[in-house]
């Protein structure tokens, strides 16, 4: 008997061990509230850019202990950093941003009609089908009572007057978004409970390109704290959200007639006068083209959805102008666009003073096109829209880009006129005439914007531009460039602004780029060879050189100085000619006359004893040139001829055509 008892106390403390150790298993699977991080969708994002849209950082939440219905939902405080500065727009006093917190990927009651199929996860029970939102900067703003235990419609998030799911952040730091006060339920056994943060911004522009095989990458960190545990499972180096590539190949194509390479024109030749007009052709000259190519694709876009969704699915036949919004409010949704996640919810706080709403972009990808260094008396013209190329299917449309602004720097004004299109249709175009731009010997600058570009190919913008200019020598219109003129393309606008901002632009970028020639204007000249001369021997030679800008057509009047360039020996003790000799200014109608043994007029010093030849570098377009040789006096002796023209059509040292060839 008291073996059975001993044996029976020994059972009662093995089940009690056993009881204890399985109610404190069971109660720490329950109140273990874990959230894994990780990045939805990495974005590739432009090494220019000041305002990167990156991907979400979506958490994961399972396990915990939810909270009592009718009681507090505890109130957590969630900080997201990233290694760069972030610049979400700033939409309200605080530093309230236009960055938010989303949980149970709160879908829309309405979705404004885009996307089109597929459009992603449908409302369910999982889901909540409405949004409202409320700023979370302090204590009491976004305060809510439990009023279920589930996920979505099944819990507390379910978008209904006082159940918010969307939570505004605020920046409280350079690279640190903030919220506070955001009531996180645990889900408990119900599901996976999903925090989803989008709109954050980044300056890629401050990180630069990788100099090794490893792309620059931008990596977000989060944190929680609170009323309660909620343990955050991320890497140790930040989840990435975005890798940092060139969003423009650099530096940019430039071909003449089909050929690369700058164009070379001449002061005295009239160039593209055909645009003068009117009436003006519906077309340019593509003689030049500029060609800006994407350095991956999807780096071109257009400023929000509906430019993109309208044409690619064929709901319009149309493409369509930007500012027209949809909504943009399906979470996680890529929406190939400048624009990022833009609810029309509740409780949001919006920007004042006319800058865009929550998500919107203010625009689409703009290009700036920058010509420099362009003469007085050129005249530019570009199209007021471009089709883009690239490996589209069959089928697809093109990109599209229109041109929506035109500058100079300094002076001058737009001689053409031009009707942009805001709505193309995609069959008949519009016929518009070209845009021109007169220069005064300043800087043009034309900006285009992408209306449609397509996200699955790397695209390339050619702009075909045409200079013009009717040549007037006698006014040195145009000017001779001493150096090329060049061209640079970046995207735009360029700012110094790389921090967040209520009143800066997005999307804006740093400067980046490398102009290369695009043209040249060289002065037109004649260039004559006299083959041979001499004064030795008892011989001598005269030299007549004839500018004839002076005719009855109607020519301008050019005047020039000459260069006679002396190769040969000089025999009899005499100094050697200077290699060069440079006249003063022959007037047009006039002679220049010399003897290699007197010297002439135009300060043409004498050369006695030389023997050789002379090339004669006129800097007037009409020369004409005539050699005598004979003894002194001529009296046994005489011969004359026609200086060889080398400008003659077929020859390529001087790189000027002339008028003809004298033998």
């Amino acid at each position: 008997m008291v073996d059975f008892r001993k044996w029976l106390l020994a059972l009662a403390v093995v089940g009690l061990l056993l009881g204890i150790g399985s109610s404190s298993a069971n109660a720490q699977v329950l109140t273990t509230f874990t959230c894994s991080a990780t990045a939805g969708v990495p974005n590739i994002i432009r090494s220019e850019g000041l305002t990167e849209l990156l991907g979400d950082l979506v958490l994961n939440c399972t396990g915990g202990t939810p909270t009592t219905i009718g009681d507090p939902i505890p109130l957590q405080n969630v900080q997201v950093s990233i290694n760069t500065n972030i610049t979400s727009r700033i939409v309200g006093i605080g530093n309230i941003s236009e960055a938010l917190l989303m949980i149970d990927e709160p879908y829309p009651t309405t979705t404004g009609g885009n996307p089109p199929p597929p459009i992603g996860p449908a409302p369910s029970a999982s889901n909540a089908e409405a949004q409202r939102a409320c700023p979370a900067n302090n204590n009491t703003n976004c305060a809510m009572n439990a009023t279920g235990t589930g996920i979505g419609t099944a819990g507390p998030y379910t978008g209904a007057v006082g159940q918010y799911n969307i939570f505004q952040g605020y920046q409280i730091g350079v690279n640190t978004i903030a919220w506070t006060g955001v009531p996180i339920d645990a889900p408990g056994t119900a599901g996976t409970r999903v925090i989803r943060i989008t709109n954050i911004r980044a300056n890629a522009f401050q990180l630069g390109v990788s100099s090794t095989l490893v792309p620059t990458q931008i990596s977000m960190i989060v944190a929680v704290n609170g009323s309660t545990t909620i343990s955050i499972l991320q890497p140790g180096g930040g989840n990435v959200v975005g890798q940092v590539t060139p969003g423009l190949l650099q530096p940019p194509g430039v071909t003449y007639q089909g050929i690369p390479g700058p164009a070379a024109y001449q002061q005295c030749a009239d160039v593209n006068t055909y645009l003068l007009g009117p009436p003006h052709i519906t077309t340019t000259d593509s003689g030049i083209t500029v060609s800006a190519e994407e350095g991956f694709a999807y780096s071109f876009k257009p400023q929000n959805y509906a430019q993109y969704y309208n044409i690619r699915y064929g709901l319009s036949a149309a493409y369509q102008a930007p500012g027209t919004f949809t909504a943009q409010n399906i979470p996680g949704f890529p929406y190939d666009a400048e624009s990022g996640f833009a609810p029309a919810a509740p409780g949001l706080t919006q920007p004042t003073g006319g800058a865009e709403a929550v998500g919107y972009a203010d625009h689409g990808t703009q290009l700036q096109f920058t010509v420099s260094g362009v003469s007085s008396g050129v005249t530019l013209y570009a199209p007021p829209y471009l089709f883009m190329s690239g490996n589209y299917g069959t089928g697809t449309p093109l990109g599209l880009a229109v041109l929506v602004s035109q500058t100079e720097t300094t002076g001058g004004a737009f001689t053409g006129t031009s009707t942009i299109p805001v709505v193309l249709a995609g069959a008949t175009l519009p016929t518009v005439a070209p845009v021109a731009i007169t220069s005064t010997g300043t800087t043009a600058a034309l900006i285009y914007e992408i209306y449609y570009a397509d996200p699955n190919v790397q695209e390339t913008l050619s702009l075909p531009i045409s200079v013009e200019y009717t040549s007037n020598t006698g006014s040195n219109i145009p000017a001779p460039t001493t150096t090329p003129s060049t061209v640079g393309v970046e995207f735009a606008p360029q700012s110094t602004v790389g921090t967040a901002s209520s009143t800066a632009p997005i999307p804006r970028f740093g400067p980046s780029g490398s102009p290369v020639s695009i043209f040249s204007i060289s002065p037109c000249s004649c260039n004559l060879l006299f083959p041979f001369v001499t004064n030795i021997a008892g011989f001598d030679t005269g030299v007549a050189i004839a500018n004839t800008s002076v005719d009855p057509y109607g020519t301008s009047p050019q005047t020039g100085t000459v260069t006679l360039n002396y190769y040969g020996t000089t025999s009899g003790g005499g100094a050697a000619p200077a290699t060069a000799t440079t006249t003063s200014s022959v007037a047009g109608g006039t002679e220049l006359i010399f003897t290699l043994s007197n010297g002439g007029n135009f300060g043409i010093p004498a050369t006695p004893g030389f023997e050789g030849y002379i090339i004669a570098q006129a800097n007037f377009q009409y020369c004409h040139g005539f050699a005598f040789i004979s003894d002194v006096g001529a009296q046994k002796l005489a011969e004359g001829y026609l200086a060889i023209q080398l400008d003659a059509p077929g020859l390529t040292r001087t790189h000027n055509t002339g008028e003809n060839k004298g033998n």
